[in-house]
């Protein structure tokens, strides 16, 4: 996990925080993921993920339950950004200021929908073991220090968190797979999330040519934790595949020809896939999947 401290300076839908914050923690991780999972305003939920995540590592939370998970159409987030289709998003060019601002809020707005799938993660599976909810408090708590990094770079920029269109596509493959834990391991982390194991070595290469160091250089972190954030959902993929008797090879490839026929984009950064816990035969799996789409 990151040592640097975050440098902060039946529910259907977001709630309120005055109303969210009114409610005391009730001594259970899933109670406080859910409290977290609730908070709209960014400061206040990275606030509130800094402060579950130390009192789980302290072992003050328990894992117990007043009941089965809720419903949650949509996690807290703020009025802006404005969420829109990600084909109404315009291309960002680094040559400008605000072209390299469009990619950074478009990270942060990743990073911060990181921390809702991450908390879901620990809040909706339950029944798993202790280093699960251990692996994924971390992960919710370096998605916290992500984001926190590219808001502060924004400010620095002249720019706010919300300044930008967004799209929600991240937050729809969680209301995908709700229903098993098994299937959020294998397409959140493996799928999604690993798309910017590929994707971030060529952005930072782009923003140091447009002499952007500083922005490049919080790309670094990010790709270090994010092979990290991958390895943990390949490891419970694993241990979950192993638990049912299945192939993990095997039905990995089947769930992204169910879920994502045709929509696993490439080139893959298979040095990175490979820390993350992708074995080659998958790696290969992928490249053959991507030759028979362009064909």
């Amino acid at each position: 996990m990151s040592s640097a401290p975050i440098p902060f300076g039946g529910y259907n839908g977001p709630m309120n925080d005055s109303v969210a914050l009114l409610e005391q923690p009730s001594g259970s991780l899933f109670e406080g993921a859910l409290s977290c999972l609730r908070l709209c305003e960014p400061l206040t939920k990275l606030n509130r993920t800094r402060e579950l995540a130390e009192q789980w590592r302290a072992g003050r939370l328990s894992l117990e339950a007043a009941g089965p998970p809720v419903d949650i159409d949509a996690p807290g987030r703020p009025p802006r950004p404005r969420l829109v289709s990600p084909r109404a998003l315009p291309r960002r060019r680094l040559n400008s200021a605000g072209g390299r601002a469009a990619l950074l809020h478009a990270i942060a707005h990743i990073e911060f929908n990181a921390i809702n799938l991450a908390w879901d993660a620990v809040y909706r599976f339950r029944g798993m073991p202790e280093r699960y909810y251990d692996d994924w408090v971390k992960v919710a708590s370096e998605e916290a220090y992500h984001f926190a990094l590219l808001r502060d770079r924004l400010q620095g920029m002249g720019f706010e968190y919300g300044d930008f269109d967004a799209h929600d596509g991240l937050w729809q493959m969680a209301r995908r797979t709700a229903h098993d834990v098994l299937v959020r391991m294998a397409l959140v982390p493996r799928v999604l999330e690993a798309r910017g194991l590929d994707v971030t070595p060529g952005m930072m290469e782009r923003l140091r040519a447009a002499g952007d160091d500083a922005s490049a250089d919080i790309l670094e972190v990010i790709l270090r934790d994010e092979v990290g954030h991958v390895a943990i959902g390949s490891h419970w993929f694993r241990h979950l595949c192993a638990d049912r008797a299945l192939d993990s090879r095997t039905t990995f490839r089947q769930l992204l020809e169910h879920y994502m026929p045709g929509r696993v984009k490439g080139p893959f950064h298979c040095e990175a896939r490979l820390q993350a816990g992708f074995t080659p035969a998958e790696l290969a799996d992928l490249e053959r999947r991507q030759e028979d789409l362009l064909e």
